[in-house]
Parts: structure tokens; C-alpha cells; sequence
């Protein structure tokens, strides 16, 4: 009787194996195609999602992504959903040309174009920020430009240019939504730090995961400064080019500091 027991459990215990198993044969794994990721890094693009929501960087709209670890010609982004809610489940992988590895009926955002072509024209950019953030967007439209009110905001120094896609496209919908207006996007980009979206955001990149949120953090603070700053009047100091690229090589080992503090901080308000 023990036997037959016994070989009646490892027969129910083998096709409960099959039945978790068998409707993933013959499926690509989500991530990996371009190579190993490791799921710290999954994890932290979902954590740097909760944070720029959590931080008022991002609301309903708006993405982030990371370059894929040991494929540079793919990205990871999570598909089209809220940053708050983006889990490790929503990552998906991407490649240059801004195609899914493996959507598995997963939607993609519209604008995963802004990711795609500056990864492709920017070979030292690991990530990249599209936001809208409501203080930045004034800067966008106006003829004042966005310049570093202090040192946590050393990053902007050098010039914040604004893409007007008017020049490139005419009357759109505003949207990167293909790769032309990705790499002219890119290419008004060039070689800073963070370039605005004449009504409609900004984009921010970083040679790292932390750092690209750290800035987009900043960007935003730092525009509320700057237009308290207008308000108050008379003539503004500005941090000088030395003294950015002086704060900017302390920024880049501090800052991950801030990144732990936010991270903590999202993870504890995130149903």
C-alpha cells in the first residue's frame, strides 16, 4: 500500500511540474536575449521608476530606461504603464531600432524612440530619463534658459538646449514616436547632460542608472529655484564653468547617497 501511495504522489508531483512548464516551452525568455542580466539591475530600473514618481519627476506619464548591461545595442524599459507601478514582471528588452526582444503581448510606449536613438548616437549615455516635469516645462517655451542655480545642479552647466520639433516635422503630435524625430531629438541632445522639450519635457541621461535619476531629480528642483530666483529680481548668480566641473566629479561618487535615501523612501510607499 506504501508503494502505491507513494507512487501515486510522485506521478501528481511530476504533472504539476509539466503543467507549470509546458506553457513556457517554446518561449524566448524576456530578458536575456542580448545576454545575462543581472536582477539587481531589473530591480533597480523598477526602483528608479517608484523613485522619479515618488519624487514628482514622473506622474502617470514618462519612462526610464538602462542600457542592457553586456549588450550595448539593446535597452531594458518596462512596458507601457505607470511608473509607479512598474514591477520587474513589466521589463522588457529592447533593441536600437526600438523593437521589443519578446513583448509577449506587452504594449510599448510610443515614444521609446527618445531611449533608442540616443543609446544609438551616445555611446557613453547607460540611461535615460523622459519626463514632464512641471517646473521644467516653462523653461521649454520661454527665451531664459535653464542654467545651474546651485551646486546640486552642476550637471547643467555648459548649456540646456531645447529641441523644437516644429524645425524637424512641422505640426505633430508632439510625440517622438519614430526613429527620424528620435535622432533629431538626439541630436539637439549632443553631448549635454539634459535637453528640454519645447512643450512637452525634457530628457535627461547619465552614465549610469542612479546618476540619470539623480539629475532628472535636480533638473526639476532646479527649476523651481531658478524661476523663484526670476521672481525675486535683480541680477543672478550663476555657477561658474569651473565650479561645475569641479562639484560635478564630487557629484559623481556622492550621489548614490541620495539614490539609497529615494530608493528606501518609494519602497516603503509603494503598495
Amino acid at each position: 500500500m506504501f508503494v502505491v501511495e507513494r507512487s501515486w504522489s510522485l506521478a501528481c508531483l511530476a504533472l504539476a511540474a509539466i503543467l507549470v512548464v509546458l506553457p513556457w516551452l517554446g518561449r524566448a525568455p524576456a530578458l536575456g536575449a542580448g545576454g545575462a542580466v543581472d536582477p539587481a539591475l531589473i530591480e533597480d530600473l523598477v526602483a528608479a521608476n517608484h523613485i522619479l514618481s515618488d519624487q514628482n519627476v514622473l506622474d502617470g506619464f514618462g519612462h526610464v530606461s538602462v542600457r542592457h548591461p553586456t549588450n550595448p545595442e539593446h535597452f531594458l524599459m518596462s512596458r507601457s504603464l505607470a511608473p509607479a507601478l512598474v514591477t520587474t514582471e513589466d521589463i522588457m528588452e529592447y533593441d536600437l531600432d526600438g523593437n521589443p526582444v519578446d513583448a509577449r503581448g506587452r504594449t510599448s510606449f510610443l515614444e521609446r524612440f527618445i531611449h533608442s536613438e540616443i543609446y544609438r548616437a551616445r555611446a557613453d549615455v547607460k540611461a535615460v530619463v523622459h519626463c514632464h516635469s512641471p517646473s521644467v516645462i516653462p523653461f521649454s517655451t520661454v527665451q531664459t534658459s535653464m542654467q545651474p542655480m546651485y551646486h546640486m545642479a552642476a550637471f547643467l552647466s555648459g548649456g540646456v538646449p531645447v529641441f523644437e520639433i516644429r524645425k524637424v516635422a512641422g505640426m505633430t503630435n508632439m510625440l517622438i514616436d519614430n526613429p527620424s524625430l528620435g535622432q533629431a531629438l538626439a541630436q539637439t541632445l549632443r553631448d549635454k547632460s539634459v535637453a528640454l522639450m519645447r512643450g512637452h519635457g525634457a530628457v535627461i541621461v547619465g552614465p549610469s542608472l542612479s546618476l540619470a535619476v539623480f539629475r532628472a531629480v535636480y533638473t526639476e528642483v532646479n527649476a523651481r529655484l531658478q524661476t523663484q530666483a526670476i521672481l525675486i529680481g535683480g541680477p543672478i548668480t550663476y555657477l561658474a564653468p569651473e565650479e561645475a566641473e569641479l562639484v560635478n566629479k564630487q557629484l559623481d561618487s556622492v550621489h548614490l547617497r541620495a539614490w539609497e535615501l529615494w530608493k528606501r523612501a518609494a519602497a516603503a510607499r509603494t503598495p
